[in-house]
Order: structure tokens, then sequence, then C-alpha cells
């Protein structure tokens, strides 16, 4: 059958970059690696827990990090971040003391940065959370790609696919449904195209929710 390779690794070195900069020595790297992914749970939940409950998108497009001997660099990208700075200026101070107290840092300084991503909705990360609140609300999943489909043509992009898998509305067999508007030249290495895969917890089961944006061409 067609292989399949995750597009974001594909493109490594043409159109894509690491979410991750540092280098560390082979016996070291595994550590290095769990950490990163330490940082970004621990950011992912705090997120999740200060959000105004209202809408159910946290918005965070992807968390980049950038290590250096003694000073660690964390930029979260995110599509709405005033709904994060509400109410509280010192959360990201907050959130800072919350990942150093959870890696337990004694020598290293951790500094964290927000920056706003221009189209929220041209990113799939955004796309794929705005699609699992509508499922968690019980929206038919047919309106809710249609409607994730508008939002990303108004955010300018040039082709979207979105494909659902599990037991959708609640059927006893899972089944894969997908949806597919302008092109989506998977294999075209210089075509720059963003990447999620999602999980949705609902009720009748686990759906997962995958997101091909096809950005531009270089």
């Amino acid at each position: 059958m067609g292989q399949k390779i995750n597009p974001l690794g594909f493109r490594l070195g043409t159109t894509q970059s690491h979410h991750s900069l540092w280098f560390a020595q082979p016996k070291n790297y595994s550590e290095g690696l769990q950490e990163d992914q330490k940082i970004r749970d621990c950011i992912k939940n705090y997120v999740q827990n200060n959000m105004r409950i209202s809408s159910g998108v946290e918005g965070i497009a992807h968390i980049k990090i950038k290590k250096r001997i003694d000073l660690i660099q964390v930029t979260i990208y995110m599509g709405f971040p005033k709904l994060l700075m509400e109410g509280k200026p010192r959360r990201i101070e907050e959130l800072q003391r919350n990942v150093q107290k959870k890696l337990n840092y004694v020598n290293r300084k951790l500094n964290i940065a927000i920056t706003r991503i221009a189209n929220p909705y041209g990113n799939p990360n955004i796309l794929a959370e705005f699609i699992a609140g509508q499922l968690k609300n019980r929206v038919s999943f047919r309106k809710a790609m249609k409607k994730a489909i508008e939002l990303t043509e108004q955010a300018g992009t040039k082709g979207v696919q979105i494909q659902i898998a599990g037991r959708i509305d609640g059927k006893e067999i899972a089944r894969v449904e997908w949806i597919r508007e302008g092109r989506v030249p998977l294999q075209t290495i210089r075509a720059k195209i963003d990447y999620c895969s999602y999980t949705v917890r609902t009720i009748y089961g686990v759906l997962g929710i995958k997101i091909w944006i096809f950005v531009n061409e270089e």
C-alpha cells in the first residue's frame, strides 16, 4: 500500500524548520527531548486551565524552544493571546514560575514570550481545536468540517483537507470521512504544507482529526 510520511518531517530543511533548537551529545539527547515535551505539556495545561471558558479554542499554534547553556527561550505562537492576557497582566510570569517549578531548574533561566500569528484559522492546530469544540457540542461533523473550511478560506490559504476518523456521530462502527477544498499537493516538497493530527474525547469514544493546509508554494 502507499507509504505515508508526516508532511512536516518530509519537508524539514526546505520549507519547514525545527520547533526545537539545541545541541546535545548523543547520550543526553533523550533527556533534552523529554524535557522539551514536558515544557510543552506544562504550557498547554496551564493555558487550558486559565483560559476564559467561553471559547473552547486555546489557540496555541506551536511552541518553539531554543536552548543555550544557561537560558531556555520559549516562544508561544498563539492565535488569540488576548484570551490569556485578559484580567491578569502577570500571567506570563506565573506561567514561567509554573514551568520552572515543574522542571526544577536551579542554574538555568527560563524566558517565555508570546507571539501572535496573523491568521489564526490558517493554522491546523487552532482549526482542529475549533472542530473538536464543535464535535463535543454534538454539532454534525459535516457542518463542522464545512464551517472550518470556510474559516481557512477567509485566512487566504490555497487548499485544505480535513479528515475525521472514529465513531462519528456515535455510530456503532468506526469510519473515516474526509473533505478537500482547493489543492493539497502532498508530494511536492517545495509546497509549504502545514499539518496536524488532533485527538478529541467525545462521550461516545475518541475521534481523530487530521488537517492538511496548503499555505503557499516557494
